[in-house]
């Protein structure tokens, strides 16, 4: 994860100490270079992204605005971040050299791998703290250690998933797959046993979306070993 996260922030020797400014305030670092507008786009448009967020959050429930939280606001503020440490010289193309430099680079792909860590360490950490909750499994909710390994399965895959996509890894993509496949499936059969809930309709959706996103950028895992 470090060396991932190391090259991610160092690939070349720009300005760390700016992006490292805005990913604590979104625009800080624009701001510490002089570039004025630019601190205020990246500010204002996280703003808008959070408060999206939270409206969201108001008329369909907390999952739903994690998720877009997740996969909105979360990445701009990334994506401002890291035009802070390109800094000055890509100001004449406006976003276009940030919007380039990440995508040749596959650093989108990165910051996917990063948000599984995260969440490998968040569900183990609610895994921990409620070792009595039995967790849906294809229509059942085994106890003892079968119940504990069925818990364990999505933070160990997003673990080594995480992983593979911090390193651009080739053989990410397929355990990816397996995964998005288990999850899903999980999911569809628990939905007719146990009927709709916003968590498990979330983490679907979450699935859907992050599956057809990877396919679309799978040349840059396949082109790696």
């Amino acid at each position: 994860m470090i060396e991932g996260l190391s090259r991610f922030m160092m690939s070349a020797p720009f300005d760390s100490r700016a992006a490292w400014l805005s990913a604590l305030v979104p625009g800080l670092g624009q701001l510490s270079q002089r570039r004025h507008a630019r601190a205020l786009a990246a500010f204002g448009i996280t703003l808008v992204l959070i408060a999206a967020s939270l409206g969201l959050g108001r008329v369909s429930g907390r999952a739903a605005e994690v998720l877009f939280f997740m996969i909105l606001a979360l990445p701009w503020w990334a994506i401002q971040s890291y035009d802070a440490y390109l800094g000055a010289g890509n100001d004449s193309s406006g976003w276009r050299r940030t919007r380039r430099e990440i995508w040749q680079r596959g650093h989108d792909i990165r910051f996917l791998g990063l948000l599984l860590l995260i969440s490998a360490l968040n569900d183990t950490w609610i895994i921990l703290g409620n070792l009595d909750y039995l967790l849906p499994f294809y229509c059942t909710k085994p106890d003892g250690i079968p119940g504990f390994l069925t818990k364990a399965i999505s933070p160990a895959l997003h673990l080594v998933v995480g992983y593979g996509f911090m390193r651009l890894r080739r053989w990410s993509l397929l355990v990816y797959l397996v995964y998005a496949a288990y999850g899903f499936t999980n999911g569809l059969v628990n939905l007719g046993c146990f009927g709709p809930g916003r968590i498990r309709n979330t983490l679907m959706a979450a699935i859907v979306i992050s599956t057809l996103y990877l396919l679309w950028r799978r040349k840059v895992l396949l082109k790696k070993k």
